[in-house]
């Protein structure tokens, strides 16, 4: 299998163990979001919690010249261990959702 058909199905699988989470409150539920063709990946939440509107992401991750773009991530511990775990190199995993200058360790 090469680096990019393994990284989508370890995004795919770490992202659908999210999605099987049970919000604590509120009526949420968590809809898992894959496109292949452009290689974005998401877990969104949609709902309501006490007579208020819930909607946006949780987790917003792109594939890009062989590395892993995490958009954002809105998970309390972060999605980033997870996927080291799974197998995708630290090196291959860029937050772009942070300054360049700021560095982040697993």
């Amino acid at each position: 299998m090469d680096k990019m058909t393994n990284y989508r199905q370890i995004l795919k699988e770490v992202i659908s163990q999210y999605s099987r989470f049970v919000p604590s409150h509120g009526n949420i539920r968590l809809d898992t979001l894959f496109d292949e063709t452009q290689d974005r990946y998401a877990l969104i939440q949609v709902g309501w919690n006490r007579e208020r509107r819930v909607r946006g992401n949780l987790i917003y991750i792109t594939l890009q010249d062989e590395k892993v773009l995490i958009e954002y991530d809105g998970i309390e511990t972060g999605i980033t261990q997870d996927l080291i775990n799974q197998g995708i190199p630290e090196e291959d995993i860029v937050f772009i959702y942070l300054p360049q200058n700021v560095k982040v360790t697993a």
